[in-house]
């Protein structure tokens, strides 16, 4: 492969980064806040997405449940994207549009938040969890992409959407990645105060 490529690769990925930085440091900020005021009052973070967001909404539950850079009791958090089981009966006997909200309606409750996960706004089933957080009076704190789509229109005033500036998955879904890695260092940091390093 030419390197030329691979280098127009990182040079178009670190442009975005600081594209992003500028435009998305205070809704990070706000879900920040939003999700260590509701772990402090007992409440969890439900997260989903598809495909590469699936794996995202994984690492984020993973970096609450263990640890992000310190030690620290374990923070409720589940990905949605985990149960084989449950993905597979909702989408056989209702709909793939489905395989989110069931759980979100099983397992969300008035002061919890989703996290939801959608390069392009436009998830089906993503969508259908929001909707359903949104009956549960859960708030929501949405990373997309791509001007946000259905996602950016469906959210409320109470919600945080994180919007990378991009059009390019793998861009996005690269600022996805350090903006899940701001999250749980914000709210390691709410918890303790300081650097890790402190």
């Amino acid at each position: 492969m030419n390197n030329q490529r691979i280098l127009a690769h990182f040079h178009e990925s670190a442009e975005i980064k600081i594209q992003s930085a500028t435009v998305l440091a205070q809704p990070i900020a706000q879900a920040i806040d939003m999700m260590f005021a509701a772990l402090s009052n007992g409440n969890k973070i439900l997260v989903c997405g598809n495909g590469g967001s699936a794996a995202d909404a994984q690492h984020f539950a993973a970096e609450l449940v263990g640890r992000f850079e310190r030690e620290r009791f374990p923070l409720p958090a589940l990905a949605l994207t985990t149960d084989t089981s449950i993905l597979t009966a909702v989408a056989n006997d209702y709909s793939y549009r489905e395989i989110f909200s069931k759980q979100v309606q099983a397992f969300g409750q008035a002061g919890d938040i989703l996290l939801a996960l959608s390069t392009s706004g436009n998830s089906g089933n993503v969508v259908a969890a929001i909707e359903a957080a949104l009956e549960r009076e859960m708030r929501v704190v949405a990373l997309t992409g791509n001007g946000g789509g259905a996602i950016g229109k469906l959210l409320t005033d109470a919600d945080v959407h994180i919007c990378v500036p991009a059009e390019r998955t793998a861009r996005i879904q690269e600022v996805h990645l350090v903006t899940i890695h701001c999250i749980c260092d914000g709210i390691d940091v709410a918890l303790f105060g300081g650097d890790a390093n402190d």
